[in-house]
């Protein structure tokens, strides 16, 4: 148990030491100060070229969304989320040597250039992604953790990190052993986090472009608003346009759903309008 204990607490120092130089020493590969700057840029774009026009500025739960934003990329993991994970880790790892198993990869990529790598791993995790995000609709305890992203009534930037905590552990629980499984040769994905960040602003943007082809291909505003629609389709119950950052998945496997321009549809879920207002009932909800 010492040991285990001693992960927890160097999992709470050394999270807590990142995040003070991430805030202390700005640079370019530094993930609090690009998550301010794709912000404001987006938020710009807004401002600039607004799909809505009659949406305010600062929309509704606009300083709410931002907290959510930096709360769940930033804080959570400061408050419990790091310690916890690491001796989860610790203790997969343990159990799996009761087996003879000291090494989880089954393919090694560490050879290939660095580009095959990040491409490997953004496309994998985006399919698992996708997957989980199709099961926090499906299965009834994870939905009520997934009502907290689906209460946004006006959609911005910032409503792409309004979620539930739970959903931080759901995602990272059932991603880390398909991504455990291949064995990546380079230590820094920013690159790819920057990017899904990016894509994940503006599809749930007041701001919009035309995609032509690439709309097959990337998620967008014009398709994940009907994913926020709060009323489904006929025939799809749990949702469509699961899309994270690829529209790929949905355009293969059926679940596209995209009727009209979708820009003034009415979000939400049945039943929204006695769903909690606050951060932190909302994030009680769904226990």
């Amino acid at each position: 148990m010492g040991r285990y204990w001693q992960i927890f607490v160097d999992g709470y120092t050394g999270y807590a030491n990142y995040f003070w130089t991430e805030i202390t020493r700005p640079g370019l590969h530094n993930y609090f100060y690009w998550l301010i700057a794709v912000s404001l840029f987006f938020f710009g774009l807004e401002l600039l070229r607004p799909w809505r026009q009659n949406q305010k500025r600062f929309r509704k739960d606009f300083w709410l969304d931002a907290f959510y934003m930096f709360f769940n990329y930033f804080l959570f993991s400061l408050v419990i989320y790091n310690a916890t994970s690491d001796v989860a880790v610790q203790l997969l790892h343990d159990f799996l040597r009761m087996f003879g198993i000291r090494n989880l990869v089954a393919i090694e990529i560490d050879s290939w250039p660095v580009w095959a790598q990040l491409a490997t791993l953004f496309v994998l995790r985006d399919f698992i992604q996708w997957n989980i995000h199709r099961l926090l609709h499906r299965v009834p305890f994870l939905w009520e953790f997934h009502k907290v992203h689906h209460s946004v009534e006006e959609m911005g930037f910032a409503a792409h990190l309004r979620y539930h905590w739970a959903e931080n552990v759901v995602y990272r629980a059932l991603e880390y052993i398909p991504l455990a499984l291949i064995g990546f040769g380079i230590d820094d994905f920013f690159l790819v986090y920057m990017f899904t960040l990016a894509v994940g602003h503006f599809n749930h943007s007041n701001f919009t472009i035309p995609l032509g082809p690439l709309k097959y291909i990337l998620n967008n505003p014009r398709m994940h608003i009907w994913h926020h629609a709060r009323t489904l389709p006929e025939g799809a119950p749990y949702g469509v346009n699961f899309g994270i950052t690829l529209s790929l998945w949905d355009y293969l496997f059926g679940s596209d759903h995209i009727p009209g321009d979708g820009r003034d549809i009415e979000l939400g879920f049945h039943g929204d309008e006695d769903f909690p207002a606050g951060f932190v009932r909302q994030n009680l909800h769904g226990f």
